[in-house]
């Protein structure tokens, strides 16, 4: 949508397909609904990044949704987007109608957050996966019914209702209303330090899946330029030394492990593996996930 002031689109372009106007349209809001829901919320954007919230009205739909868009000369296409808050994150695609790529994270609360219109998504539709608040689950762009990249963003309640006057950063967006907010999303990533995953394993790495530990997180990028995965674990807080690892497997191939006593993270582990399904995972202390063989493309 334009970067500024409401969109002038056709009609067409802002009715949702009927296999997914059921979900789109608000419910009425029960008794419990009423309330604003508890999760607090952080801007679904990397520390430090600053973009337009327009919750613009009338004619938006559904009603109360935000449009993240461009601000000053930093556009938003191709932006990494976060979860708001911790929860399960389901992938859909609804192709070239609607919501286009997208995915809803369900909260502790039952409330939910929905993000829409993304170029990608760390799983493919159909798939889900843990979160914390913070973790990738996709870049901004402009599938589905879009006219131009911005990020569809929705908060409703745990019976569907949507919140019109959603808050994030701190920062509460009425109907009607435009501002410009400051993410501290994920600042506080590898444990206060701003240590995240794509700058353990460097440029040209994108998150392609993570599972959550006790106290952080094991993530696998993928650099789609020179074929290689890169894994790493983080931790949520930056505390004393423990036992952490970070393991990467192409199938056929022999393991290679970073392990020791580290107080932020364990990695990065690069291997070479274009075309191959990887195995891969992490530790911190008697916290531990292994993947099956998986990303094979």
């Amino acid at each position: 949508m334009p970067t500024t002031g409401r969109p002038t689109w056709p009609k067409t372009v802002l009715t949702l397909t009927v296999t997914l106007a059921a979900a789109l349209i608000s419910q009425p809001a029960s008794a419990q609904d009423t309330a604003v829901a508890a999760v607090s919320h952080k801007s679904p954007f990397n520390c430090g990044k600053t973009f337009y919230a327009n919750n613009w009205s009338p004619g938006h739909n559904p009603s109360g949704s935000l449009d993240w868009q461009n601000h000053g000369s930093d556009a938003i296409n191709g932006e990494t987007v976060r979860a708001t808050a911790s929860g399960t994150a389901y992938f859909y695609n609804a192709g070239s109608t609607s919501y286009g790529k997208w995915v809803e994270v369900r909260h502790s609360d039952g409330s939910r957050t929905r993000y829409a219109h993304l170029a990608t998504t760390v799983k493919a539709a159909g798939g889900s996966m843990s979160v914390s608040q913070g973790t990738t689950i996709g870049t901004v762009g402009s599938t589905g019914g879009s006219q131009a990249p911005h990020l569809h963003y929705e908060q409703r309640t745990s019976g569907g209702a949507m919140d019109t006057s959603p808050t994030v950063d701190g920062v509460t967006v009425s109907l009607g209303q435009k501002k410009a907010i400051k993410s501290t999303n994920s600042c506080g990533g590898g444990g206060g330090t701003g240590t995240t995953p794509e700058k353990v394993c460097g440029s040209g790495y994108a998150v392609i899946d993570s599972a959550a530990l006790t106290g952080g997180r094991a993530y696998l990028l993928y650099n789609s330029g020179n074929g290689s995965n890169c894994v790493v674990t983080l931790k949520t807080k930056v505390g004393s030394a423990s036992s952490m690892a970070a393991f990467l497997e192409p199938q056929g191939q022999s393991r290679t492990t970073d392990s020791g006593s580290y107080t932020s993270y364990a990695g990065p582990v690069k291997r070479s593996a274009p075309g191959q399904c990887v195995k891969w995972g992490g530790s911190i202390g008697s916290s531990a996930y292994t993947s099956p063989f998986e990303h094979c493309g």
